[in-house]
């Protein structure tokens, strides 16, 4: 199971990229506006890519496990749409609690295979997700207007929800063993917090 076609994709394709936008601004800049152009006219064009490049390669890769790996191999200055300009404090405080969630998460594919480990990951986990509520209360108080503060309340609902959502997922791999399964469920968390700071930017940028 691959949870989006459409952003699935998208993420395997910026980290070479960002590496391209390095050493050539202008063929980055190209070849990232011509990718957004067919992704918005044909959702997935870009996954269906990846995975024909990597069929035509015989190569056999789990792609949920592979896009969460590279959430902890871009930068926090490279993720722009998902970082907060605003200086003050909450709000850098948000993007680091966001950016250290999202780095745990991609650590699972290396430690899910050493129980011991692994357990240390989860109460790692834990802790970033009480961190990443707190810093999102912080930062509700300088939110405009009442649909603001209700879009940002309905965010983090969202996100509780996915959070209690991974946590019985991790029950379940513990008796099945399916950690495909506790992958999938941690893209689905990523994706919320992505959507958190998303909408506080929309809201206060």
């Amino acid at each position: 199971m691959v949870i989006s076609r459409n952003r699935d994709g998208v993420v395997i394709v910026k980290l070479p990229l960002l590496q391209l936008e390095r050493r050539d601004v202008a063929a980055s800049q190209t070849l990232r506006a011509a990718l957004s152009k067919v992704e918005a006219a044909h959702p997935g064009f870009t996954y269906d890519l990846v995975v024909g490049i990597m069929r035509r390669g015989d190569l056999s890769i789990n792609m949920n496990e592979s896009v969460l790996r590279l959430q902890g191999t871009t930068s926090e200055s490279d993720i722009v749409e998902h970082r907060l300009s605003r200086s003050e404090d909450a709000f850098q405080e948000l993007n680091r609690k966001s950016s250290a969630l999202k780095r745990i998460l991609s650590r699972i594919p290396d430690e899910i295979i050493d129980r011991k480990t692994f357990l240390e990951t989860i109460k790692e986990i834990a802790s970033a997700i009480k961190k990443l509520l707190d810093a999102v209360n912080e930062v509700a108080g300088f939110i405009p207007g009442t649909t603001g503060k209700q879009a940002l309340e309905q965010r983090k609902r969202e996100f509780v929800k996915f959070s209690k959502r991974f946590s019985n997922t991790l029950k379940e791999y513990f008796k099945e063993g399916q950690a495909n399964a506790v992958f999938v469920s941690a893209l689905y968390l990523i994706h919320q917090t992505n959507m958190i700071m998303v909408t506080v930017k929309s809201k206060c940028e």
